[in-house]
């Protein structure tokens, strides 16, 4: 299985940016424990961070090509995006969207994900770890047990 993991804006500050909300764990840090994840669950992982929209919707659009799954953290458009939503939505792989912070114990804004919709589930709160929770899910999807 092959799983494409896609970090949205500002995640590429990971460990210096507001650790009490996002922890001290880099970016570098998180990709090397999914890579070394993905090797004990047979699954190759790769990654790819953008603070651009368009990136990430173009890799989006042919992560289908190359991947069985997506775990997409899509960060500030989360909650703004309706074109990465489109994006998701069109893609014929399934995704599951993850955030180190819970969305849905923060401001009032954050509290809506436009983007989850488009996705298998959410796993939102559980920090680093959040993506890994993403990567067994798609293994869980994948082995036929879909409730989507």
């Amino acid at each position: 299985m092959r799983i494409l993991v896609i970090h949205g804006p500002n995640l590429n500050l990971l460990g210096r940016r507001e650790p009490e909300i996002y922890g001290t764990t880099s970016l570098e840090q998180i990709n090397q424990d999914l890579m070394e994840y993905g090797r004990n669950h047979s699954v190759e992982v790769h990654f790819f961070q953008s603070n651009h929209e368009g990136e990430l919707i173009e890799r989006i659009q042919q992560a289908a090509e190359h991947y069985d799954g997506l775990v997409i953290n899509p960060a500030g458009y989360t909650h703004t995006s309706v074109a990465l939503r489109d994006a998701l939505q069109s893609c014929s792989i399934p995704a599951v969207e993850v955030h180190l912070s819970n969305i849905h114990a923060r401001e009032e804004f954050r509290r809506h994900s436009i983007t989850a919709a488009a996705c298998i589930g959410q796993i939102s709160g559980f920090g680093a770890n959040g993506y890994k929770l993403g990567i067994q899910a798609l293994l869980f999807f994948n082995r036929g047990c879909k409730s989507h």
